[in-house]
């Protein structure tokens, strides 16, 4: 089973920018549709972005133009470029995979198997 591991959060003011980072193992050369959530303590989680197997991605309104996804397949990596972070984006960030399909399915198929990375963005 392929297991993820998220990576880059941390405190930064508004406007700034972080890079997050969800190693895959368990597997080589990963094809399957994978995406990135967040949840703060109370409310639902709630998904940011997806990427298939040719690499298709698609983003929540929310942080479109902000936000880019993007993966390294011989790295079995995700990405998540975050730019001019804002005060609401404080939450914990997960990565997730849905083994079942190439294509992304939609957010409910897809799996958090980490442990996720913080992101704190202070005004």
């Amino acid at each position: 089973q392929v297991q993820l591991m998220e990576s880059g959060g941390g405190s930064v003011q508004a406007g700034g920018s972080l890079r997050l980072s969800c190693a895959a193992s368990g597997a080589t050369n990963i094809r399957s549709c994978m995406g990135w959530f967040r949840q703060v303590p109370g409310k639902e989680r709630e998904g940011i972005a997806v990427i298939d197997s040719a690499g298709k991605t698609s983003h929540a309104d929310f942080v479109k133009g902000r936000f880019t996804i993007s993966k390294d397949n011989y790295k079995n990596t995700l990405y998540l470029e975050m730019n001019s972070l804002k005060p609401e984006d404080t939450a914990m960030y997960y990565c997730a995979i849905d083994p079942g399909s190439w294509s992304c399915r939609g957010y409910g198929w897809l799996e958090v198997r980490g442990q996720g990375t913080l992101v704190i963005v202070s005004s």
